[in-house]
């Protein structure tokens, strides 16, 4: 796998970024226990020594593939710090925005994370960690933003908004569009505008 732009030489990426690239889309496309190691590695255009050189066993490959995930809505959130920089509650209404223009798109196939636990119940995966952490963590931030924002009761507004979103994933996975998950935006919209929040100071 190479990146070329025109009129310049191919950039080659590294095996290691190959191979995870090639884990995402393959465990995201047809879930991670169908997918063998052969397979990760034609795909990445090496083979299973180098693969296994990188990697020391296919869990640590499914548990690095779900940091990079992790990684990513990071990057995602820190985007929207700078979009709306010391404005908490404009981060938390561009989360809403953000996350619900991509719910229901073609290759949307649900929350990864949560697809993966569906997948891997053995709590002793090393996957397992990853996901708790990082759905733990995604909590947080929604309570953080809650809480700056001047919500009354940010540990509710923050929990409300977090089932609504995973439920809306799944729902969107299950039936597509013509179900409640689509009005996911909608919904999450009301809460904000339901909850109570403090006077703002002058």
């Amino acid at each position: 796998m190479r990146t070329a732009q025109a009129g310049k030489k191919p950039i080659e990426v590294a095996p290691r970024e190959r191979i995870l690239e090639a884990a995402r889309q393959l465990f995201y496309s047809r879930g991670i226990r169908n997918v063998s190691v052969d397979e990760i590695a034609a795909a990445a255009e090496t083979n299973k020594m180098t693969l296994y050189r990188h990697f020391e066993s296919r869990d640590l490959l499914i548990a690095e593939y779900l940091k990079t995930l992790g990684e990513k809505v990071v990057a995602m959130h820190q985007e929207l710090e700078r979009a709306h920089p010391g404005d908490s509650f404009g981060q938390l209404r561009a989360w809403i925005e953000l996350v619900s223009s991509k719910l229901g798109s073609a290759e949307d196939r649900g929350c990864p994370m949560a697809n993966a636990a569906v997948e891997i119940p053995e709590k002793d995966h090393p996957a397992r960690a990853v996901i708790e952490q990082y759905k733990t963590r995604q909590r947080e931030r929604l309570i953080r933003l809650c809480r700056e924002s001047g919500f009354v009761e940010p540990e509710r507004m923050a929990d409300e908004l977090f089932l609504l979103f995973e439920g809306a994933c799944i729902n969107i996975q299950s039936v597509g569009n013509c179900g409640p998950g689509c009005r996911f935006k909608e919904m999450a919209f009301r809460l904000l505008d339901g909850h109570s929040r403090h006077p703002v100071r002058s």
